[in-house]
């Protein structure tokens, strides 16, 4: 039997609930509902239950859908997703820089700007790839394959050599990911929605420019993207979008992902293409955002694309050595002046920060921060952000230390990889600057089944890239 993942009410409904109480709303009438109807939690780590429910309950459920959403939030004022609204909260908001043209005195000439395009592409992949195999399990999980393996504190990809048998039943690795993210198996880059959406953005600035709208957005996704390889809010929007709802409804129409990670992971290519300009990085990641999400969900991917906007310039490579240095916490900074300060997710973000401050062994970190998020899903941009910006803190903007930290995290680990990994490749500046070790095994090769890139190379992504970046 065909189970639909993320789009059926009944396994909506739960998801629901916790976001609602999460964004200042008051669930629990609607909940006591549910409840005492028979309707179950939300599947914890699934996108559709076990078993289908009643059409009693797939009908309760979308009435609760809907009223959740008539609720009113007590985080509205702090917390809006129109653009306007969001600069006005936030007194730091940078100057616009104009255009994408390299930042002036830094010599950023094309073939070193290239360079540093192409660390990007392959920083994302390498970090993408060494959170694949553990993707879903718990953080106890993680550490302990790790440990079985002497890979801890992790340092190098994942390996199924040595793991107790009893040990690899109680954690198994990814399903779909075990077979091509493995050290022993890794042949190339396997295709994950981390570097596919990355991919539907460089369409869609070959198509539409950096002027381009939401409805682009929607109009590529319908062209390129099969539905099937959309999850969660994605998987909703597109939805909507089949059910003839329009952007940016289609963001919030029975949509309990808003606040997913979904965006975030779509930001790295709209501060590629905006060096020096956190501004026009956050303002054309929200545009794309706002197809699918909604507040602390656009905060996410306008946070990611202002810090990685500051990172192009390019200052850090131009220090040496191959890491961030101070460089990583100015990048940071400039992210954090794109989001409404009283926000959950600048909160969560300083929180984290000062916490890797504070702390010399980084799973302190990590515990303090599942502890605060107990109660917010794995996927979710707040405590994905967070632990995203603590390990670049932690690590200093070292490219190994930053992608080996996050990935330790837990949580949504192949897409926090993959946007440590291309902030911290960035600040390194170089393909060069990256040891082999992580990226030979992805022999500059990456398979997807967005339009016509399969078996692309890495250093052809960053030419393209580039040529984008240099559009007026």
């Amino acid at each position: 039997m065909l189970r639909l993942t993320w789009v059926q009410p009944e396994d909506l409904i739960g998801h629901e609930l916790r976001q609602a109480a999460q964004d200042g709303r008051a669930p629990s009438a609607v909940a006591a509902r549910w409840r005492a109807a028979g309707g179950p939690e939300a599947p914890l780590r699934a996108g559709a239950s076990l078993r289908p429910a009643s059409r009693y309950l797939r009908l309760l459920a979308g009435d609760l859908l809907d009223e959740l959403a008539d609720l009113p939030s007590s985080l509205a004022d702090d917390e809006p997703t129109d653009l306007a609204a969001i600069k006005s909260l936030c007194p730091d908001w940078p100057s616009p820089a104009g255009t994408g043209a390299p930042t002036p005195g830094h010599g950023d000439e094309g073939p070193r700007r290239t360079g540093r395009l192409e660390a990007a592409w392959l920083g994302r992949a390498v970090g993408c790839l060494l959170g694949k195999p553990v993707e879903k399990l718990p953080l106890d999980g993680i550490r302990l394959l790790a440990r079985a393996t002497g890979n801890w504190p992790l340092n190098d990809y994942f390996t199924a050599r040595g793991v107790p048998g009893e040990l690899a039943a109680r954690y198994p690795w990814n399903r779909r990911s075990a077979a091509t993210s493995l050290a022993e198996n890794i042949d190339g880059m396997p295709e994950d929605d981390d570097l596919d959406y990355p991919l539907l953005n460089l369409l869609l600035l070959q198509r539409y420019g950096r002027d381009f709208t939401t409805a682009d957005v929607a109009r590529l996704w319908l062209d390129e993207l099969p539905a099937g390889r959309a999850f969660t809010a994605e998987r909703i929007a597109y939805r909507n979008l089949l059910s003839g709802l329009e952007p940016p409804r289609t963001a919030r129409y029975r949509n309990p992902f808003r606040e997913w990670i979904g965006a975030l992971i779509r930001a790295d290519v709209h501060g590629w293409t905006n060096p020096g300009d956190p501004a026009g990085a956050a303002e054309q990641a929200h545009r794309d955002a706002t197809l699918t999400h909604t507040a602390n969900g656009v905060y996410a991917a306008m946070f990611a694309a202002a810090v990685i906007a500051t990172a192009a310039a390019g200052h850090a490579a131009d220090t040496g050595g191959g890491t961030g240095g101070r460089d990583v916490h100015a990048c940071l900074r400039a992210g954090l002046a794109v989001v409404p300060p009283r926000s959950r997710l600048a909160r969560a973000v300083r929180h984290a920060v000062r916490l890797a401050h504070e702390h010399d062994d980084f799973a302190d970190v990590v515990d303090a921060i599942h502890a605060r998020h107990a109660d917010v899903h794995w996927v979710h941009a707040v405590p994905n952000t967070a632990l995203i910006a603590a390990a670049l803190t932690h690590a200093d903007g070292d490219f190994t230390g930053a992608i080996c930290r996050v990935v330790s995290g837990g949580l949504d680990t192949d897409s926090g990889g993959a946007t440590a990994g291309g902030i911290a490749a960035l600040l390194a500046g170089s393909p060069t600057a990256l040891p082999e070790r992580w990226t030979a095994p992805l022999k500059n090769r990456l398979a997807t089944s967005v339009g016509t890139f399969d078996g692309i190379g890495f250093d052809t992504l960053a030419r393209l890239t580039h040529l984008e970046a240099s559009r007026p």
